[in-house]
């Protein structure tokens, strides 16, 4: 079963390329379409302000056609990444990594956020710290994603195992509006979970926060929670849309930064469109209080998560001690938009 699934991974890899061979461009030599991957989640602000005020097709121009797809969790988008569904992408680093490791058709380009994410825990749980969750069930988003790494790395450091047996945290996976549910018919007794779940779990009374983002390993919160994708197939036939994505999202961060206020209304607008419903503006305003909006992306941390994949064996084939991500962050082009580059002239020799 394990092999008939990688052959398909690989025919979906094929399919893809060829595809890519007849791409119908625009008079200017760009992609007529582009597909974008996000979240159905608040923590992809900077994504949802870059399309709702236009900054994509300020970039890539009016000619573009941008085809939004919102997933619920980052395997599946990292899916997409790897089968070439979706050129652009904002996904956790999880996720991300673990399947760049078997396509490697695909580079980090810019971060987006970091942190966001909280450890809360039902009322009458009588959980108060991280080696209270022993004997406890908690839920993460799905398995293998970066909340679960976080989780694993904190059990780990408060020395509390992870496991079936007593004296062990047991995990289980519940999506975060489902995890919402388990903790009104207590079926869980803690979650791990991005923003805006803990605050909406907070604000609902059914919860508290018992180990707030900046807290949260790695780095004490401050780790890549989303980061920018896009795949090798598009870096290499529009070099220049990328960085106008980068640049894109780099103004999505600065006009929630400078501001917030309209912020909130236009990313409640896109949780609209890609949701279904919205959201109370406060909540939002809180969420985004509990997380770093950054283009920044630290290598060595993203590292040191995927160590932890490979302990719990999501990622496999690989010795932590060989491990090398510097083929899969690429921030060339991140560094060109800083230093305000423009499109390199054709070399003439």
């Amino acid at each position: 079963m394990r092999k008939r699934t990688w052959l398909l991974m690989l025919l979906l890899v094929v399919v893809a390329m060829l595809s890519a061979c007849g791409e119908k461009l625009t008079p200017t030599g760009k992609a007529q379409v582009v597909r974008v991957g996000v979240f159905k989640n608040v923590t992809h602000a900077a994504a949802y302000i870059a399309l709702e005020k236009g900054y994509f097709a300020r970039e890539w121009g009016s000619e573009v056609k941008i085809e939004v797809t919102a997933f619920d969790n980052g395997s599946d988008l990292s899916i997409a990444m790897a089968t070439g569904d979706i050129d652009i992408g904002f996904v956790g680093p999880g996720p991300a990594t673990t399947f760049f490791l078997k396509s490697e058709n695909y580079r980090v380009v810019s971060g987006s956020n970091n942190g966001g994410a909280v450890l809360v825990a039902r009322n009458g749980s009588e959980i108060n710290t991280v080696k209270d969750l022993v004997d406890k069930t908690i839920a993460i988003p799905s398995k293998g994603n970066t909340n679960e790494i976080s989780l694993r790395m904190l059990l780990q450091q408060e020395g509390v195992s992870l496991g079936r047996g007593a004296e062990s945290a047991h995990l289980i996976v519940r999506s975060p509006s489902d995890a919402l549910i388990s903790f009104r018919q207590k079926e869980i007794d803690a979650a791990l979970v991005p923003e805006p779940w803990g605050t909406q779990i907070e604000k609902a009374g059914l919860g508290k926060v018992v180990v707030d983002w900046k807290a949260i390993p790695p780095n004490n919160g401050d780790y890549p929670t989303v980061i920018m994708v896009a795949s090798d197939n598009f870096i290499a036939r529009h070099r220049d849309m990328v960085k106008g994505a980068i640049k894109a999202n780099r103004d999505g961060i600065a006009f929630i930064q400078n501001s917030p206020e309209q912020a909130y209304d236009l990313i409640n607008n896109q949780l609209k469109q890609y949701s279904g419903k919205g959201m109370d503006k406060g909540l939002i305003k809180a969420s985004l209080s509990r997380l770093k909006l950054t283009t920044d992306v630290d290598v060595k941390v993203m590292e040191e998560m995927a160590k932890v994949s490979i302990d719990a064996h999501y990622i496999k084939g690989i010795n932590k001690e060989e491990l090398n991500l510097s083929k899969f962050v690429d921030l060339s082009m991140l560094e060109e938009v800083k230093n305000g580059k423009r499109k390199e002239e054709p070399d003439s020799s």
